[in-house]
């Protein structure tokens, strides 16, 4: 449990692979305008680490070291594959919009960089649980940056999750305020580029905050006795 607690706290909040390792931007920025897109990228980029990681950890014994990055590709080409055509199958709608950035999963740095620097060094349950805490921190920037982007774009929430849910979450839309016209910077990438940083700098208020509160240790200083010779 200390160590599943230490993997959610590294991949949701310390080391989250959007805000503080600033990985995958590209996706990132280009289709969160809204929660579903959002949402969408972020459920398949966590289904690929996941996988990605549990098989990189179980053929890590027999996976020769100057070949890792060529097979650990492999692998997440493989299983990018598998959601293409899963959604593809079952959320056609969502897969149009989302368009390249879904075979673009298998050059996403998060995924190759958590395969390399832990799934490759440790046993497959802590690869998973790795996987699974950094593609919901994944996720997690994703929707909430997506939402930010629909509200102040669109004024709508959860505008065309029927895409991703089906027909029945067509009753989830959300209108948090009318607009006569949409907010064209919100809903472009330059758009995106700022709320990322502002989102970044409400999560550096927060740590610095929260480090304020932690106690300070006391410094003992030891002193010392010097004795005359006489």
């Amino acid at each position: 449990m200390s160590q599943n607690n230490e993997l959610m706290k590294n991949g949701l909040w310390l080391n989250n692979p959007a805000l503080v390792q600033l990985l995958g931007l590209c996706p990132l920025l280009a289709v969160s305008a809204t929660v579903t897109n959002a949402l969408g990228l972020g459920l398949a980029t966590l289904l690929v680490l996941v996988g990605s990681n549990l098989i990189v950890s179980l053929v890590r014994e027999w996976v020769p070291k100057e070949v890792r990055i060529p097979i650990f590709v492999m692998i997440i080409a493989s299983l990018v594959t598998c959601v293409q055509l899963l959604m593809n199958a079952y959320a056609f709608g969502l897969y149009q919009s989302l368009g390249i950035f879904i075979p673009l999963i298998v050059t996403n740095c998060i995924i190759i960089g958590r395969a390399e620097a832990f799934a490759s060094k440790n046993t497959p349950l802590p690869a998973v649980l790795d996987g699974f805490w950094m593609g919901m921190g994944m996720t997690a920037a994703l929707v909430v940056l997506g939402a930010f982007r629909e509200i102040m774009g669109n004024g709508t929430l959860f505008d065309g999750a029927d895409r991703l849910l089906g027909d029945w979450a067509a009753g989830l839309r959300i209108e948090v305020f009318h607009f006569d016209s949409p907010f064209l910077l919100a809903m472009l990438p330059p758009g995106a580029f700022l709320t990322v940083g502002f989102i970044i700098a409400a999560k550096n208020v927060i740590d610095e905050r929260q480090a304020k509160k932690q106690p300070k240790e006391k410094t003992v200083i030891e002193r010392a006795r010097i004795t005359s010779a006489d």
